[in-house]
């Protein structure tokens, strides 16, 4: 009788820790996966945007959601989706200069940072799974994905030209997995190294952690551990978020002796939402090698991240290729806007 006690009780225990790996999993598993903005899963509002009103820097995705945008340029159109994620451009890339003699590039300012809607002030439920939820319908992956496909059907594109950098190159990524009908060709500048959570090697905040000069470290890792405690973001107001997420730039540009290259609006809750959307743990491989649009990666000599790791990214898609261009940084369309035009039309010009 004791050893089937004792049987029990350990068949107990594992059942209890089965239990509790795969709730852990769950729960920290990614609230977007792809498929799901086709599908209308996790949407707040309906990919059919409403009327335009007459304003010609504000486009209206959904009821009460504006989006800030500006154009460079005259020709076939380039929608420019911006990293972060969270920090859109005040101003025209100095590369549009001389793309802008061929084609039109479109900025905009995504959902909940910049110019553009903030729609969440702040946090008052409880119920934090709830938070959860609200968050990713409404500044999430899903919302961002959705739109883009807002977007192309305001312009009355059949077929998107897309050019995402960095996060953005993440957001425009999935968006040719939702929607492959409607992508023409991809453009991917120093794409963040997300494809696959957790990241095999160094991500990125381990690569500023490198390049910092001792004196800021400590306080660096302090940053860290407030940056990843989702619980205590959810007490922050928008302002507040915005002021926090803000500081990011500080170490990255320590740690890589130029500018964050970003807007002084401040993300406010959009990073939040974007890692509570990716989870800890995420594969979208098999969805990016389905994506069958041309796609060029262009990467900087200079950037943080490695070319390895740009490279292995862009492997990701069939019929992808590569560019590296000397000298320059992260933000390589500013740095060096005379190859960096120069590659996008050799892979763009045959296309259009």
């Amino acid at each position: 009788m004791h050893k089937m006690i004792l049987i029990g009780a350990g068949v107990l225990v594992l059942l209890l820790a089965v239990v509790a790996g795969v709730g852990w999993y769950w729960m920290t598993g990614p609230m977007y996966r792809p498929g799901d903005v086709r599908a209308g899963r996790n949407l707040a509002e309906p990919l059919t945007p409403p009327a335009q009103g007459s304003a010609t820097d504000r486009w209206t995705v959904a009821p009460g959601i504006e989006l800030h945008h500006f154009d460079q340029g005259d020709g076939p159109e380039i929608l420019t989706v911006h990293g972060g994620p969270g920090f859109p451009p005040t101003q025209p890339w100095a590369a549009g200069r001389v793309l802008g003699e061929h084609y039109k590039l479109i900025y905009y300012h995504q959902r909940g940072c910049g110019l553009s809607t903030r729609p969440i002030a702040s946090f008052t439920d409880p119920n934090q799974y709830a938070n959860m939820q609200r968050l990713n319908r409404t500044l999430g992956l899903p919302a961002q994905i959705a739109d883009i496909e807002r977007i192309r059907r305001i312009l009355g594109q059949d077929r998107l030209v897309l050019m995402g950098h960095s996060f953005g190159a993440i957001t425009a990524a999935l968006y040719a997995t939702e929607f492959p009908e409607h992508v023409k060709a991809l453009v991917f500048i120093a794409p963040a190294n997300l494809a696959v959570l957790p990241v095999k090697g160094d991500d990125l905040f381990s690569l500023v952690r490198k390049r910092l000069p001792a004196s800021m470290k400590d306080e660096y890792e302090r940053y860290l551990t407030e940056y990843f405690d989702f619980r205590a973001a959810f007490r922050r107001t928008e302002p507040q978020s915005s002021e926090f997420y803000g500081r990011l730039g500080k170490y990255f540009g320590a740690g890589t002796d130029i500018p964050s290259g970003s807007d002084a609006f401040g993300a406010g809750y959009v990073p939040l939402a974007a890692y509570l959307g990716m989870g800890k743990h995420h594969d979208y491989t098999a969805a990016f090698h389905r994506v069958t649009a041309p796609v060029l990666v262009i990467h900087g000599s200079g950037d943080l991240q490695s070319e390895a790791a740009s490279r292995a990214f862009g492997q990701l898609f069939p019929n992808s290729r590569f560019v590296a261009i000397a000298g320059a940084s992260h933000f390589v369309f500013n740095d060096k806007p005379e190859e960096f035009a120069a590659a996008v039309r050799g892979f763009l010009d045959p296309l259009m």
